[in-house]
């Protein structure tokens, strides 16, 4: 195996959580797939359906961002788009009931990550950087039990390159030494390297469809790493 890089202590690592630090979007997918089947659409196909809904996604993250709530909101609409009865108080239950499987669900680490992180703090700033719901996403980072690892938490709207300049200024980062690390080339990847920092790309299979994008190459001067898990991290910091 060819010698890694090796970077000196003292980096500051900006951490993504869900589908990086913890299963996020197995969730969604399973009751995607319960919702799908409960529309039993006559016209349309499961994966026209499917499309269906996350044109109504799109939408939403624009009016009402991300998380639970604008999930339901879409379950919601696309159903009403698709149908042509009225949503009962009873449909309306039983489609509220798919979202509500993923709020139920423990918080489930991905391998490597228990053991990794204490490593990564010892050496190094880490600092959660996940977009969302503000409210899920701090429940989400408590129930996981490795809040007390990060230096800090925030909670962008959208993870652009903006928010990332936002973060920098407020903790006075160095680009130089700031890394973005995360599952997704939209939200974790691109814009971190628009911004001037460096970034690793931890590969998921389950990454959700909104965040897929072709990985820009890494301007000259800046890092673009990439790697299977997340306990490969440990070879490079």
């Amino acid at each position: 195996m060819p010698d890694q890089p090796h970077f000196p202590p003292g980096q500051t690592l900006l951490i993504d959580a869900d589908d990086t630090l913890w299963e996020n979007n197995i969730y969604f997918e399973r009751a995607i797939a319960a919702f799908i089947s409960y529309v039993d659409h006559q016209e349309y196909t499961r994966e026209q359906v499917r499309e269906k809904l996350n044109e109504v996604e799109r939408e939403n993250v624009l009016a009402h961002g991300y998380g639970l709530v604008s999930f339901r909101r879409a379950l919601v609409t696309c159903f009403e788009r698709l149908s042509s009865a009225p949503v009962t108080p009873e449909k309306h239950e039983r489609i509220l009931s798919f979202a509500q499987s993923i709020a139920d669900q423990e918080i489930d680490l991905l391998e490597g990550v228990a053991e990794t992180l204490p490593q990564l703090a010892a050496r190094h700033k880490l600092i959660l950087v996940t977009k969302g719901n503000q409210e899920e996403q701090l429940d989400k980072l408590a129930r996981s039990g490795i809040a007390h690892h990060f230096t800090g938490v925030e909670v962008p709207r959208e993870k652009d390159p903006g928010a990332y300049r936002a973060v920098c200024q407020k903790y006075e980062l160095a680009p130089h030494t700031t890394w973005m690390i995360g599952n997704s080339p939209r939200s974790d990847i691109n814009p971190s390297l628009a911004c001037g920092l460096h970034a690793v790309y931890i590969h998921h299979p389950n990454t959700w469809v909104l965040e897929h994008d072709t990985l820009d190459s890494a301007p000259a001067g800046q890092h673009l790493l990439e790697v299977a898990s997340f306990g490969d991290l440990i070879r490079y910091f």
